[in-house]
């Protein structure tokens, strides 16, 4: 295995982190992390269902292997002077949802140099706890690095902190933390990145039916659950919905700020 260099920030995250979830008590439940390369780049293609997905699967990628995961997120991070700093110092890729070429091209160089980078495909957390339609940014990466995708469904995780909800501490504590990582899906130049992505939406929702089926506690009336499997979440097409409502009312918001400030002084 290749020497890792040390990197101060992200090392003090990891121990905050790990101190949280021991605080809390996670019951952490791994399944097939010697698919993830101990050295190489690779993309991790997660589910997205709770805010904490990316430290939860950062959790277990270094409890694994000791790797980094360079995730992808939003530019609007980085502009707060803490977390950007702290997502700079733990070399994060930030995205502009409206212009990500940057981005892609920043994602690929680090795949390139044997980076793992962390990608949620469904470009939000989902709300009603199902694998909605896949962006095709992944699998684009993974075939101009040339490096495989590997699919990561992690369930439970929503259950700290998702959209929606804000569990109590009680609520919280002894969580079960179900993982699951699937074999590499190795990509050619000449493949097609729709077949490609349809390919990972039906791993990434087989894997979550396990993990679901195998959840420890019932999740029957609770908001953490599915509607098909007997739980209070909105069901897809209502999650669709909210999510197009929030949008049209912050784009509008955002139009009446712009008219606001070039409005003349009277």
């Amino acid at each position: 295995m290749a020497t890792r260099r040390i990197e101060p920030v992200y090392s003090t995250m990891i121990a905050i982190g790990r101190g949280l979830f021991g605080a809390l008590r996670l019951r952490r439940s791994v399944a097939g992390i010697e698919n993830i390369p101990r050295d190489g780049g690779a993309v991790l293609a997660i589910t997205h269902f709770g805010y904490l997905d990316f430290a939860l699967t950062e959790w277990i990628v270094y409890l694994g292997t000791r790797r980094h995961v360079r995730f992808m997120a939003k530019e609007s991070a980085f502009a707060n002077p803490l977390v950007g700093w702290l997502l700079r110092g733990m070399h994060h890729i930030p995205v502009n949802m409206k212009a990500g070429h940057a981005a892609f091209d920043n994602a690929v160089a680090a795949l390139k140099s044997g980076e793992l980078v962390g990608v949620f495909p469904e470009a939000g957390v989902n709300a009603s706890f199902t694998v909605r339609e896949l962006k095709s940014g992944a699998m684009r990466m993974a075939q101009k690095a040339g490096v495989p995708v590997i699919p990561v469904a992690v369930w439970g995780g929503h259950r700290l902190l998702t959209k929606n909800h804000k569990p109590t501490l009680r609520e919280a504590y002894k969580v079960p933390i179900s993982v699951a990582i699937a074999d590499a899906i190795t990509v050619s130049p000449t493949d097609e990145p729709h077949e490609l992505t349809t390919r990972l939406r039906q791993t990434l929702q087989s894997m979550v039916d396990t993990l679901q089926t195998g959840y420890p506690v019932d999740g029957t009336g609770a908001w953490w659950q599915p509607r098909h499997l007997g739980g209070t979440a909105p069901t897809p097409e209502e999650a669709a919905a909210a999510d197009a409502a929030r949008d049209r009312r912050r784009e509008a918001e955002a139009a009446e700020r712009a008219a606001e400030k070039h409005k003349p002084n009277s």
